[in-house]
């Protein structure tokens, strides 16, 4: 039995169930997400529908909580709006039961959607900061912005291996005790999964481009 943990997958439910087939996921692994599931792709619904229906696990990203915040029927930028008019009731009790951070310690890992603080027990992470975050810079301090410090997860020291998405800019990361999956599967570029506890990666290339960079 293994454990998927899949990157940023953003409604390209097409490429979910190609990456699901490449890494030979059956019905007796572990489906686990490093969040924003949803917007910007094509299928939000679909996404969240196959990974409740899977039994699947995952972290809260910024565009989940994005689409959280708006509610049912409520407004908000477009592309979120949309999300969260065709979410089904199951899809939101799945969605909104997504903790920021999802230890495995039996498989030595930990997963987020942003990243996380050296120093600061899980417990005690921020959620917008754990959400959001992409950099650190020399004093500790986290930002969610690229040229505010190095990337966080460089200085991750460990000892659970962290297992993230949501810098797609960077693309695939790996650190010491820390790896980025987010490859840019909406942007046109790849979808990409580590697979516990072999720590292999598996990915499949985007069928097209979904959305442009930077459309948040």
């Amino acid at each position: 039995m293994s454990t998927l943990i899949v990157g940023d997958v953003h409604g390209c439910l097409a490429e979910l169930e190609e990456l699901l087939h490449v890494a030979g996921y059956t019905a007796t692994d572990t489906l686990v997400f490093c969040g924003d599931l949803v917007a910007k792709g094509p299928d939000s619904q679909g996404v969240v529908q196959l990974a409740r229906e899977k039994g699947a696990f995952g972290t809260l990203g910024n565009h989940d909580a994005h689409v959280l915040k708006i509610g049912k029927g409520g407004e908000g930028k477009k592309h979120h709006a949309e999300v969260a008019h065709s979410l089904t009731d199951a899809d939101w009790r799945w969605l909104e039961a997504l903790p920021i951070v999802l230890p495995l310690e039996p498989l030595g890992a930990v997963v987020v959607h942003g990243g996380l603080v050296p120093g600061v027990p899980f417990d005690q992470q921020e959620r917008d900061t754990v959400i959001n975050m992409r950099s650190i810079d020399a004093e500790g301090r986290p930002s969610k912005r690229l040229e505010a410090g190095v990337p966080w997860a460089s200085k991750w020291p460990g000892p659970l291996h962290a297992v993230f998405g949501h810098d797609a800019v960077r693309g695939l990361q790996q650190w010491p005790h820390a790896t980025g999956l987010d490859t840019g599967c909406v942007y046109g570029k790849r979808l990409t999964a580590l697979l516990l506890p072999e720590r292999r990666l598996v990915s499949v290339a985007a069928k097209r481009v979904w959305s442009g960079v930077g459309e948040d």
